[in-house]
């Protein structure tokens, strides 16, 4: 028997921004296809009209492009298998739902939300099911002249799927193993609906994923409970032997208390929860993305690869290719994966210091631009050198080294009080002389003359380059001087030295 190709989908609603745990879905079926030499199709389901948001499905095309994960095939990308959005299935639907109702495996029911609403009232736990749907108005116990009849009159309606009570099903997951369920349990699911011609979820994605040949379906653990009717579904179409293996993801839980990782924990806790910034064109309100929050999306990809899988060694860092060759949907855990957001900005520091300097400094210069800086990119590599092992963002560099840009305009009060003695200015107007008159002003030439000027004047080697750094900078922080005074040059040192003099003392 020929080995089945590996073929497994994402797909997304359009009805909002796209929730960081729909990422983690869509990297690990990334990572599957590409560690089996398969295929990953992007899919839409949009047969909810009422729910959808315009912008959502460019807002998921636009995260996934920054985060680069491929599709090979769905919306926008082609395929042979479309269309790929299911509101342009419309017609392939309805062939599959005729199938049901005419082999008995469906059946038409005209009850009103108001007619179910008093039903839940009169019956506790009611369950559209073999015990109930007798009693209410369907084809299974209208006659047929009356079916024909609501029909024809414009009634509208919906098609369920008629499961038979006291069937064995065995769900086979790749995470959670076989799971088996008695069918008495499962209510009589809706499949279509008249009112827009458009099936439901369960329907659709059991459709199209036989029509797409998908061979794994994985997904978020909140669809862990459709699975049953899922197989149920392959039976009635007597598709067993295409059916996909099921792989269903631990949910992402909050950074602390109990439940998942909602948007509400991280606008309390100042971390986003979507990959790219969102706009909702109803509110107007903004919500903040892991791009504009500047984390590397190799950070973000690394970040959540490992949240609900391990790939039972102590390396942490990976890149994509690592994650392709390591992942392994078997070692993926049951337990919910809590979303340590602390861990999560280690990451992007770790991949700050494993980017070359040329390429912060690319992600850099629009940052000291947009302060009204002009500077060239061989300084600012230097720079970045010296200063990206401290900080856990590209933009915070700014405020660790704008010293090198613009000379302080005050000095930082306590440091003054410290670090500032009342030799302090003497002492800084010798060395701005010394340097003045430097004609080597490299890094190594200034730290030779100075430490010989120090010890021949018998000064203490802290009291001096505590001031001096006071004076370059205005405050006590920064890399070690010298690295300074050489980027910023001779006559800008010294100029500094001279305004800290004339300020401070």
């Amino acid at each position: 028997m020929t080995e089945r190709k590996v073929r497994v989908r994402f797909a997304p609603s359009p009805t909002g921004p796209l929730h960081i745990g729909g990422v983690r879905t869509a990297l690990y079926n990334y990572l599957f296809a590409k560690q089996h030499g398969g295929d990953l199709i992007f899919r839409i389901e949009d047969t909810d009209s009422n729910r959808f948001v315009e912008g959502a499905e460019e807002y998921i095309l636009e995260s996934f492009r920054w985060l680069g994960i491929k599709f090979d095939e769905g919306v926008t990308f082609g395929g042979n298998c479309g269309p790929y959005r299911q509101s342009e299935r419309r017609d392939i639907y309805k062939k599959y739902v005729k199938v049901l109702l005419d082999s008995g495996k469906a059946y038409i029911a005209f009850d009103t939300p108001e007619e179910l609403e008093r039903k839940r009232a009169e019956v506790d736990n009611f369950q559209y099911d073999a015990s109930t749907r007798m009693s209410m108005r369907n084809s299974l116990a209208l006659s047929s002249e009356e079916v024909n009849n609501l029909i024809e009159s414009g009634h509208q309606y919906v098609v369920r799927f008629l499961v038979q009570p006291g069937e064995k099903i065995v769900v086979n997951d790749i995470i959670r193993g076989v799971v088996t369920i008695d069918s008495s349990i499962l209510d009589d699911k809706v499949l279509y609906k008249s009112a827009d011609e458009l099936p439901t979820y369960h329907l659709a994605n059991i459709v199209d994923d036989h029509l797409m040949n998908i061979s794994h379906v994985i997904r978020g653990e909140e669809w862990l409970p459709s699975a049953p009717l899922h197989v149920l579904l392959y039976r009635a179409f007597g598709w067993e032997d295409t059916m996909p293996q099921f792989a269903h993801l631990s949910l992402l839980l909050k950074p602390e208390g109990n439940g998942k990782l909602s948007k509400r924990d991280g606008d309390r806790l100042g971390f986003p929860v979507f990959p790219l910034e969102w706009h909702d064109p109803k509110s107007g309100a903004v919500s903040s993305g892991f791009r504009e929050s500047d984390y590397l999306p190799e950070a973000v990809i690394n970040f959540l690869a490992l949240l609900g899988w391990n790939p039972g060694d102590d390396v942490e860092m990976m890149s994509m290719d690592d994650l392709i060759s390591k992942f392994d949907l078997s070692k993926c855990s049951k337990a919910g994966a809590r979303f340590d957001y602390k861990k999560m900005i280690w990451f992007n520091h770790e991949y700050i210091l494993r980017k070359s300097d040329k390429e912060i400094a690319e992600l850099f210069m629009p940052v000291v631009e947009g302060h009204g800086v002009k500077t060239d990119m061989c300084k600012l590599e230097k720079i970045v050198s010296l200063m990206k092992g401290r900080v856990n963002f590209v933009h915070e560099l700014w405020d660790a080294c704008s010293f090198y840009f613009i000379a302080p305009a005050e000095y930082d009060e306590k440091t003054v009080k410290k670090r500032w003695k009342e030799n302090s200015a003497r002492q800084m107007g010798e060395l701005a002389e010394l340097l003045d008159g430097l004609e080597d002003f490299s890094i190594e030439n200034q730290e030779r003359v100075v430490h010989e000027w120090i010890e021949q004047k018998g000064y203490g080697m802290g009291e001096i380059m505590n001031a001096f750094r006071l004076a370059l900078v205005g405050e006590g922080k920064g890399p070690q001087m010298f690295d300074i005074s050489g980027l910023i040059g001779k006559k800008e040192t010294v100029e500094r030295l001279q305004r800290a003099i004339n300020v401070l003392a």
